[in-house]
């Protein structure tokens, strides 16, 4: 930890009077938010004791993020007493992927999910399916006794993102959302010296997630097993009320399409939102999001064949919530420069490391006697398995992981409201009691879903 030089006794003096003067805050721990009446859930029923072995079902194992689970949870299996007794995916090169690699039998492996949920020797499910199937998943996951990890974003519209919080409401059962950014030491660190006055009165939070993809985002190797014979399509479209003729374009690269996917908002900004959200120590529904997307570069052009994406190339959203602070989240695949991470508060600024590993606090001048400047360096940074573990570790305890539903659920706002912000071009308010929509007049916009418009 890197050290200021020692303060005058003037500036001690007022040092001692600005902590006085937020004795009340600093008595709030950084995770108080959670023990609040407002947040209060059942207890998680089924918590297994520290010693049981968790038993986990993943489904969807493609090669990306499910593949990277399945692997993750198998190898440290020791470490964290845990074994990988079932998967489910449409696709079966997927499938005998899994079997090979967690040593699992034909009879652990489904194109069904539900038949994973009515097996008895499973406690827990990770779901790494693409955003349509992720609501009623987690609904009959949790409904059968399962604790669920589900995949960011939490679902693919609003609606049903409130029917998983009502159930984990219901069910008690441990959540996580698969933000692991949010299991990074630096960001409970921010949330901790926001809550005890460090930085004053909050302003706002600004994250970025930038890259160039020369040759389109999400424009994934199309595999020559991608056939209707090998994939059940109709098991993959899920919900969705355009129901294309099978296609391999869309199987591999859904992100691209609003049937699927709100894009950027639903892949990337969910990354930096959650953060800077569980960062405030306090994390609110928002009541007012706008939003801009763009796509003007057309990098889907430099590859003969492929379609041009539905979604933007490039997108900012802004979020305001009832304290006043604001968060606003660029996310871009069209250019990699990224000014950083930064919460700024009336009295100084904390610069956060891109993994969440160092804090860097600066006074604002008008506040220099009052608060050292001070940089905290080796916190845990993100990492995918510290985030997985914390869900195993809260199946055993009861606890409240850390991208838990209360954080979800409003993170989901923010991104299902800067998705109708931008394609309806308008600015949504948000009323949390009656969870309603509307646009600056007032008139009452209705929720974005399944069949609202031609692309879902």
């Amino acid at each position: 930890m890197e050290r200021p030089i020692a303060p005058s006794r003037s500036g001690l003096a007022r040092r001692e009077f600005l902590k006085k003067s937020a004795t009340a805050a600093a008595a709030v721990a950084a995770t108080s938010w959670l023990k609040s009446p407002v947040y209060a859930q059942a207890p998680s029923t089924g918590v297994l004791g520290a010693n049981d072995r968790i038993r986990v079902g993943i489904i969807g194992v493609g090669f990306g993020i499910g593949q990277n689970h399945l692997q993750g949870i198998h190898e440290k299996a020791n470490e964290n007493n845990t074994v990988v007794v079932a998967a489910c995916d449409v696709f079966n090169k997927r499938r005998n992927w899994a079997k090979e690699k967690a040593g699992l039998k034909d009879s652990d492996l489904s194109v069904d999910y539900r038949q994973m949920l009515e097996r008895k020797d499973v406690d827990a499910v990770l779901i790494a399916t693409h955003d349509p199937l992720h609501a009623q998943m987690c609904i009959d996951a949790m409904n059968a006794g399962k604790h669920v990890y589900c995949e960011k974003p939490l679902t693919r519209y609003l609606d049903e993102a409130f029917r998983v919080y009502d159930t984990v409401k219901k069910t008690g059962k441990i959540f996580q959302v698969g933000s692991q950014g949010c299991s990074a030491a630096g960001w409970h660190k921010c949330a901790e010296l926001i809550q005890k006055g460090g930085i004053g009165k909050l302003v706002w939070g600004q994250g970025y997630y930038c890259r160039n993809s020369l040759k389109g985002e999400w424009n994934y190797m199309i595999e020559a097993e991608s056939t209707p014979e090998n994939i059940d399509w109709e098991k993959w479209l899920g919900p969705v009320k355009k129901r294309e003729p099978f296609s391999a374009e869309h199987f591999h690269r859904w992100r691209k399409y609003y049937q699927y996917c709100s894009g950027l908002l639903g892949d990337l900004v969910p990354h930096r939102l959650h953060p800077l959200m569980l960062a405030s120590g306090n994390p609110e529904f928002p009541v007012r999001v706008c939003c801009i997307g763009t796509k003007n570069v057309l990098t889907d052009k430099t590859v003969p064949g492929t379609p041009i994406r539905d979604v933007p190339e490039h997108v900012q959203l802004l979020a305001e919530f009832p304290s006043g602070y604001m968060v606003t989240v660029t996310c871009s695949t069209v250019n990699a420069k990224s000014p950083g991470f930064a919460i700024y508060g009336h009295a100084a600024t904390m610069n956060i490391g891109s993994s969440g590993e160092r804090i860097e606090l600066v006074p604002e001048k008008e506040f220099a006697e009052e608060i050292d400047p001070e940089t905290i360096t080796g916190l845990q940074p993100e990492d995918i398995r510290v985030h997985e573990k914390n869900w195993f570790d809260c199946i055993r305890s009861g606890k409240q992981p850390n991208a838990n539903i209360e954080l979800a659920i409003r993170v989901q706002t923010v991104i299902s409201l800067a998705e109708m912000a931008d394609r309806l071009r308008i600015t949504c308010l948000f009323d949390e009691k009656t969870r309603k929509i509307t646009d600056a007049s007032g008139k009452e916009v209705p929720v974005l879903t399944y069949g609202t418009t031609d692309l879902s």
